[in-house]
């Protein structure tokens, strides 16, 4: 059984994953309350599903990009349940399992999430044998810039607020806009990924693992 963890933002989720069925998932919006509510919601999930932790053979981790101190807290608390326990760790970046779950498109794929201070952080995406496959690497855009950028029919999809929605919404002939629902991470996505690696023996280190960072005041207008 693998346990996922996703901290990378506000949007916080959790999931149980055996290989063949997801055994029970929890999702939920903090206000930078991640070092109080996360190991509460790791009991809770294990006490509803009347699970045992012994029964856990690998963890499945968030690395980001996200906010800096949220991402340490999942972190952390994934390395001490693998040290504890003894068991394997797998990071996956946070949009490689977002966009997981938006159907495969002959389309360009942006997905983004909150990188705070009103900022974006950004991931291209192209199909690929059947998958969405990363073509650039996180950096931190406004959303006007991304907008104006998008210059031919493009998917875009993951966290963002109304004032945002409404901003990609005026291109609406070139950006194809997903739906709050299917921007939802889901850490179910996490776990199955994480799961696969797992099993292919493509495990992390879990003393070096780390969360990506990405540097916002590069994107600081002077």
């Amino acid at each position: 059984m693998l346990l996922a963890v996703d901290t990378s933002t506000s949007w916080t989720g959790l999931a149980l994953y055996d290989g063949s069925s997801v055994l029970g998932e929890m999702s939920w919006s903090t206000r930078n309350h991640h070092t109080v509510e996360l190991a509460p919601a790791v009991e809770r999930l294990f006490h509803q599903t009347g699970l045992p932790v012994s029964k856990l053979e690998c963890l499945g981790v968030a690395l980001g990009p996200g906010s800096f101190t949220s991402l340490r807290i999942g972190l952390a608390l994934v390395k001490g349940m693998a040290l504890s326990l003894r068991i394997p760790v797998v990071g996956l970046p946070t949009l490689d399992f977002l966009v997981a779950a938006m159907p495969v498109s002959e389309l360009p794929l942006a997905a983004v999430l909150q990188a705070g201070r009103g900022r974006l952080a950004l991931v291209w995406y192209a199909a690929q044998r059947g998958h969405w496959q990363p073509q650039s690497e996180p950096k931190v855009v406004l959303i006007d810039e991304f907008a104006e950028g998008i210059e031919q029919p493009t998917l875009v999809c993951g966290e963002l607020n109304a004032e945002e929605r409404q901003i990609l919404a005026k291109k609406r002939k070139l950006i194809h806009l997903a739906s709050p629902a299917q921007s939802v991470r889901r850490a179910s996505f996490l776990a199955e990924m994480a799961w696969e690696r797992w099993k292919a023996g493509k495990t992390s280190e879990v003393v070096s693992l780390s969360p990506i960072y990405l540097h916002i005041a590069e994107s600081i207008p002077s």
